[in-house]
């Protein structure tokens, strides 16, 4: 078995594009082995800022013979069907095939195709420059007067397989086994015989191969140094991954700035240093603040120890906090509420209008939520009105990731309340799975806000997530949304939310576009919810659109429209969540089929309860019972094309079963209701429970389908009865099992 070593030698590769590209080439070279033939023992790549290497162990010496038969056409069949055959099979003319004989189908040809096999050195010449030429970099470039486009300069293909060169060429790039370590420390080229000998001598010629190996050793250095001094490192797992994918042989020094600095807020100086010189903060562990020294990642054992290294690193980051404390004292001149203005000329989106009109609908959105949350109304309306002004401060232009934590800042620089600068900061988040959630009430009601106005403004547009697209994160907004009631307990009507919102984006579009009549009203009643819920979208704000009835009354339905199809978003969104919570998805569709629910933390102990309850044996055998139950109904009332929804007739009941059935479903539906109507979710399977015996009485003696039709109908609605039970609690079809 032989060993296929490679390596792509240029120059420096972008550290973002390093790890993607190293599993590009495995897989490239992977897929193109397969389909010549070849199996492996497994395949590793690694990356450093200059080459690409890539080992594939246990390959064959060749690929094997094959030998493939192929079925034609019937002899004498239309010439232009054997050309077909010929043309597919490789053959010249069909003496080269053979005629075979079917005892039905009569003779017809078959073409036996015979590929020899070929060394795998062949293979691996053809493979490799094909993967090199269809490599799928990001950007990538020419150079010079060749066609070849590599992400840089390409300046050496180092290919061996058990030691011997493989012969090709791409784009006038020969291939060879020579390669060269460290750009200063160990340019001199050097040969190897395999991977072990290479990986040994790329580390006499300081390279270290292995990238996590090379964050291993920055961390520990950067730590070391910075203990040394009495200091904490400030660890940064994304600015780790960065260094490690600029440096071949790393080195930790340790800088200084000036401490007039510190009067800068600290993430301001981290996110400086990190930005421009890709440099560690470093704080005092008593006190857990910023102190002013940094640790830089060098690329070289300096004869001086560092000393230039580290001189260079402070001049330019003396020059980049400089910046950032100007931006700093410039931004401070300006309250936030004069730089509203500014978010006039600032288009959110063509058909959402401004950001200052989208400001607008934010503050009222908060101010409606606020007492949902337990929140000042005041504080909120406040915090939402300067939540986007420092989105046009010099700072945040330069560094856009501080957007929100500025905004805290310097509202709290100018005397605003505590609360309405930690909203300020915190109504971004939680901006990905991991991302902690806003918990204080003002910022839960300006995040909700500018969550829901979000989805509202782009459902309202039709501008909503399709397969693998989502390019304005409505999936993340949603879940943001879900996160921030669950996780704080927080009861909200979800379609009264969205529905206010999306009365004031119907403001910011063009209502003229909203064409033909919406049939949502009847849908909404069909789903349980009242007119009077729309009343919400009649509040004083529409009312000075002074738009007629009759566009009131299609703003009203337009919004419920776009709020019954959010709540379907919604609802898949939150089965993704629990699904990562462990719960079952077919209960969440049980649950929400019931209809008229849009409290999410009610879906979810009621989600919960369902759980519970089929756990137990009466829950697994009352879902027995119901889906039969259900499927009989179905059938039944397929074939007979009609509906036995309604109350059985006592007077027909012909046996004791049928009796004890129907009394258990009339305790079981009173109380489900109440149950329900209490959120005493408990309560309502405990209910349920009830019907578990006589259920299975009543299907273990009683024949639904009886020969006297009017009892079989009676029975047929008794059994509607139990449908009609179990979805006081949840759609029993929905569940497996």
């Amino acid at each position: 078995m032989s060993e296929l070593l490679l390596e792509l030698f240029s120059e420096e590769i972008p550290a973002r594009m390093q790890a993607r590209a190293a599993e590009d080439l495995k897989r490239l070279v992977g897929e193109g082995l397969e389909a010549a033939g070849l199996t492996s023992d497994g395949a590793r790549a690694f990356a450093t800022p200059r080459r690409l290497t890539l080992v594939v162990d246990g390959l064959p010496d060749g690929s094997p013979e094959v030998r493939e038969e192929r079925k034609g056409p019937r002899v004498g069949a239309p010439e232009k069907a054997l050309e077909g055959f010929l043309r597919a099979a490789g053959l010249g003319s069909v003496d080269e095939a053979e005629i075979r004989t079917d005892e039905k189908k009569g003779d017809f040809y078959v073409a036996v195709v015979e590929k020899p096999g070929r060394p795998t050195a062949e293979i691996v010449a053809e493979v490799v420059p094909d993967a090199i030429r269809r490599f799928p970099w990001p950007k990538s470039q020419r150079w010079g007067d060749g066609k070849l486009r590599w992400v840089r300069p390409l300046h050496g293909v180092l290919c061996l397989l058990d030691g011997t060169t493989v012969a090709f060429e791409v784009d006038g790039i020969a291939s060879g086994a020579e390669t060269s370590g460290h750009r200063f420390m160990g340019a001199k080229p050097f040969g190897v015989k395999d991977f072990e000998d290479y990986a040994s001598k790329l580390r006499q010629a300081k390279v270290i191969l292995d990238g996590p190996e090379r964050a291993e050793i920055i961390l520990g250095e950067a730590r070391e140094i910075a203990q040394a001094e009495g200091l904490a490192l400030v660890e940064d797992s994304g600015l780790l991954a960065e260094n490690a994918g600029l440096v071949e042989w790393p080195v930790a020094l340790m800088g200084t700035f000036d401490e007039g600095f510190l009067d800068v807020p600290p993430e301001v100086l981290t996110t400086s240093m990190k930005a421009h010189q890709k440099c560690f903060s470093v704080t005092d562990p008593k006190t857990g603040k910023l102190v002013n020294r940094f640790v830089l990642i060098s690329n070289l054992m300096a004869d001086d120890g560092g000393d230039a290294i580290v001189a260079g690193n402070e001049r330019v980051i003396r020059a980049r906090l400089s910046d950032a404390k100007f931006f700093w004292d410039q931004d401070r001149k300006h309250p936030l509420e004069t730089l509203l203005l500014q978010l006039e000329g600032i288009i959110f989106h063509e058909k959402l209008g401004t950001q200052a009109e989208r400001v607008a609908r934010i503050k009222a959105l908060a101010r409606e939520l606020a007492p949902v949350v337990g929140a000042d109304p005041e504080q909120a309306e406040r915090a939402a009105a300067l939540a986007k002004a420092d989105l046009v401060t010099d700072m945040v232009g330069e560094f856009p990731e501080l957007q929100g934590l500025m905004g805290r800042y310097y509202a709290l620089d100018q005397g605003e309340d505590p609360a309405v600068g930690q909203a300020i900061e915190e109504h971004y988040r939680p901006q990905g799975p991991a991302d902690a959630i806003p918990t204080e009430p003002v910022s839960i009601a300006v995040a909700l806000a500018d969550k829901l106005d979000t989805l509202a403004g782009f459902w309202a547009i039709d501008e909503k997530p399709t397969g693998s697209k989502d390019p304005y994160a409505l999936r993340r907004a949603a879940l943001g949304v879900i996160r921030i009631l669950l996780e704080n307990n927080i009861r909200l009507g979800l379609f009264t939310a969205t529905a206010s919102p999306f009365a004031r984006v119907y403001a910011a579009i063009e209502r003229h576009h909203i064409e033909g009549k919406l049939a949502a009203l009847d849908q909404l009643h069909e789903l349980g919810f009242e007119r009077h819920q729309l009343d919400v979208f009649l509040n004083a704000e529409i009312a000075e659109m002074e738009l007629t009835e009759e566009e009131l009354d299609r703003l009203a339905e337009f919004s419920a429209s776009k709020a019954l199809d959010m709540l379907a978003f919604f609802a898949d969104r939150l089965k993704v969540y629990l699904r990562d919570q462990g719960a079952r998805h077919d209960l969440i569709d049980a649950v929400f089929s019931v209809g008229g629910q849009d409290d999410l933390l009610l879906i979810v102990k009621r989600v919960e309860a369902l759980g519970r309850f089929l756990d137990s044996d009466d829950g697994a055998n009352l879902l027995v019972g119901a889906k039969r139950a259900q499927n009989i109904l179905r059938i039944e009332e397929k074939k007979d094309g009609t509906s036995y929804d309604g109350a059985a007739d006592p007077g027909l009941f012909a046996q004791d079963e049928e009796k004890a059935l129907a009394d258990a479903v009339d305790r079981a539906t009173d109380k489900a209701e109440a149950t329900v109507a209490a959120q005493d979710f408990e309560g309502a399977m405990s209910a349920m429970a009830g019907l578990r015996q006589p259920v299975d009485a009543f299907f273990d003696h009683v024949t639904v389908n009886a020969d006297d039709a009017a009892l079989r109908e009676n029975r047929l609605k008794l059994l509607s009865r139990i449908r009609a039970a179990t979805l006081k609690v949840a759609d029993f079809s929905k569940i497996e099992g």
